[in-house]
């Protein structure tokens, strides 16, 4: 645990260090506003933004070892989304007589609702 840690700390000290080279000519002046970008400073830029993409990548990675090592010894509970159950599929090649047969109970429960609220509706 404390290397992974150590890790991600240095992961991110790298990805700092690199934004300061990708700022680092234009804080110290050494490119001057509306100059064309010389070639140091473009080695610099692009120096500074590979090594911050690569800072970032190896934090989220540390980040994540960091999360299930946690996970792993029950210090942190996962949280699962229910799944909702799924609708049962409609019967398929079943006649009318069959379908009639199914609904009949449905529709007896609505004449009987439709009876209490004497057509009215609530």
């Amino acid at each position: 645990m404390i290397r992974t840690f150590v890790g991600a700390v240095a992961a991110v000290l790298a990805s700092l260090a690199g934004l300061w080279l990708m700022i680092a000519p234009f804080a110290l002046g050494t490119q001057a506003e509306s100059a064309d970008w010389s070639n140091s400073t473009i080695a610099e830029f692009s120096t500074g933004l590979g090594v911050a993409v690569i800072g970032l990548a190896g934090a989220a990675a540390f980040a994540a070892a960091i999360y299930e090592n946690l996970v792993t010894r029950g210090l942190v509970t996962v949280r699962r989304r229910e799944r909702e159950p799924e609708p049962a599929p409609a019967p398929t090649g079943a006649s009318s007589a069959e379908l009639a047969t199914m609904l009949a109970p449905l529709v007896e429960a609505l004449r009987e609702d439709l009876a209490t609220t004497n057509g009215h509706r609530r």
